[in-house]
């Protein structure tokens, strides 16, 4: 049979109300009141499904992964536009071959001409000129494949006396260190573990198959023994992050295995105390540098913050928080002038935009406005007042009509307040001071996606390690994620940095605020030159 295609139309509850009450004079009261209560049902199953088709969107991105939001793709007019637009469309940075200068961590090894030097006389027979140097020299890049980890196995030859039976041993290698592993070894497992989510297991499998026994057991006593001396530059980094202008801070669920226990032994009386855990994430920024923290525990995001601002100067101001709108997020008794994530706020609208397309479209290109007149101040590089000045110029005009908007959705009932478009306007209206915190605040900034992004740090653990075995290796994790993210913030070699401070234990323990990701370079190299000159050293010529 040919479907014919069911009209969709509007009515507001209202209206429905009045229909059904002017048939009271047509109908019995058990009529009356049956024919109610089909039309309240059907009212109500709208509204619920309207909220399920926003929740089974968000199933199907956790299932099959993610769609972008921007605001071609939510809009489905993305292949339009490319097609339109495909001569004229602005290439992005970062696309194509990376050129030469982008390998830091390789080996140089400068060549030079086998035959000519500068100002030798020109090859060419007759040409009679001279050939000189050039700035820029001809690159051959060449990447080859190694383990992970390498080891090295050096055979002492021995030699043992006819006579008195002494034996001698060839000495070892100047340099080579008392301990069978390396500080570089413990750096790259705990970046091979904290930094991109490679459980001990498969590390230890991974070696194994390039003739490396590395245990499990074995991988976690180095990270763990080699954490310890490294607690007071964790404390350091708590105490610089207090003293920030802006923290932004979120949670994500994680599973430790002791507190999982402690939870299943409480009797039933003691059912009600807190039973989640979470990793909380802290990005501060101090200056022009950020600094990564993640707690792992029971504690959430607003009382690991407290514990942070504990720590703040008396005398300074109260700086900006940014977070989304949960309660939680709210660090209790101490002042904070509170920003809330505008990324929230839209996510809520793309979630709705099949339900309310005209609505929505509207919504997000203002939201996209926004952003647009944000990411220009980027570029551009603003200080925080004129990037303040920008968005007011800007971005206030068509946020202000956007709140005269919502309110009037709401204060003329043109929408239902308990449909998923009501509750995302009224999201919109209950946090809006602190959405638009930007327009008012100078250096607040407009969304958490900075912390979201460094809270897949203990995402990716998650995913692949599932859980911590206990508070302590939770504790170790923490530390070597806020290391590692911090390192990667600043644009350093995290690697490099983890050896270096592993390296320098001793110095970094007397003066940790001198073992900063922004610093350290220097530090070490003021302490070798300390050493050549207590030694004598000399390198000139």
């Amino acid at each position: 049979m040919k479907k014919h295609k069911v009209e969709r139309l509007e009515l507001e509850v209202d209206k429905l109300d009045a229909i059904v009450e002017r048939t009271r004079t047509a109908l019995s009261d058990e009529e009356h009141r049956q024919l109610k209560a089909v039309v309240t049902t059907l009212v109500h199953l709208t509204r619920e499904l309207e909220k399920k088709r926003a929740s089974i969107r968000r199933l199907r991105d956790l299932l099959f992964g993610q769609r972008t939001e921007k605001l071609d793709t939510v809009l489905k007019q993305g292949a339009g536009n490319k097609n339109k637009q495909k001569g004229k469309k602005k290439k992005h940075k970062g696309h194509g071959r990376h050129g030469a200068a982008a390998y830091k961590g390789a080996d140089r090894i400068p060549l030079m001409h086998a035959s000519l030097h500068s100002a030798d006389p020109c090859p060419q027979t007759d040409c009679g000129g001279k050939v000189y140097g050039l700035k820029d020299p001809g690159v051959i890049v060449r990447i080859k494949g190694m383990p992970p980890l390498a080891a090295t196995v050096y055979e002492l030859e021995k030699l043992r006396c006819n006579l008195c039976d002494r034996v001698f041993t060839a000495k070892a290698p100047e340099g080579i260190g008392q301990s069978k592993y390396d500080e570089t070894a413990v750096a790259l497992i705990a970046m091979l573990k904290y930094g991109a989510g490679f459980p001990f297991n498969r590390l230890a499998q991974l070696e194994r198959n390039f003739g490396i026994p590395l245990p499990a057991s074995t991988q976690w006593e180095l990270v763990n023994d080699a954490a310890k001396p490294l607690a007071p530059l964790f404390d350091c980094y708590i105490d610089t992050a207090a003293q920030g202008q802006v923290l932004y801070h979120d949670d994500t669920t994680m599973k430790i295995l002791e507190l999982m226990a402690e939870n299943e032994a409480r009797e039933e009386t003691s059912k009600r105390q807190r039973t989640g855990m979470f990793t909380t994430g802290v990005i501060a920024k101090c200056g022009e540098n950020l600094i990564a923290l993640f707690f792992s525990g029971r504690n959430h995001a607003g009382e690991n913050l407290h514990r942070v601002l504990e720590k703040r100067a008396k005398e300074l101001a109260a700086p900006i928080q940014m977070c989304d709108a949960l309660s939680r997020n709210l660090p209790a008794e101490l002042e904070t002038i509170l920003s809330n994530c505008l990324s929230h706020g839209r996510r809520k609208f793309v979630e709705l935009v099949d339900n309310f397309p005209e609505e929505c479209t509207d919504i997000l290109k203002t939201f996209s406005l926004v952003y647009k007149h944000d990411a220009e101040a980027r570029e551009e590089k603003m200080s925080a007042d004129r990037r303040l000045q920008h968005h007011q110029a800007h971005s206030g005009p068509p946020m202000q009509v956007l709140h005269e908007w919502f309110d009037e959705q709401i204060n003329d009932k043109l929408v239902e307040p308990n449909s998923g478009l009501g509750e995302a306007i009224s999201y919109m209206l209950n946090h809006w001071q602190a959405l638009t915190l930007f327009l008012r605040e100078p250096g607040a900034p407009i969304d958490n996606n900075i912390c979201e992004r460094g809270l897949k740090k203990a995402i990716l653990h998650r995913k692949n390690a599932l859980f911590y075995k206990t508070q302590n290796g939770a504790r170790v994790g923490d530390l070597y994620m806020s290391l590692i993210h911090t390192a990667e913030l600043a644009g350093i070699n995290a690697y490099d940095y983890l050896c270096k401070i592993q390296q320098h234990a001793a110095h970094m323990k007397a003066q940790p605020e001198q073992w900063m990701p922004w610093n350290y370079h220097a530090t070490v190299q003021r302490i070798i030159e300390d050493e050549r000159g207590i030694t004598g050293f000399d390198d000139s010529g």
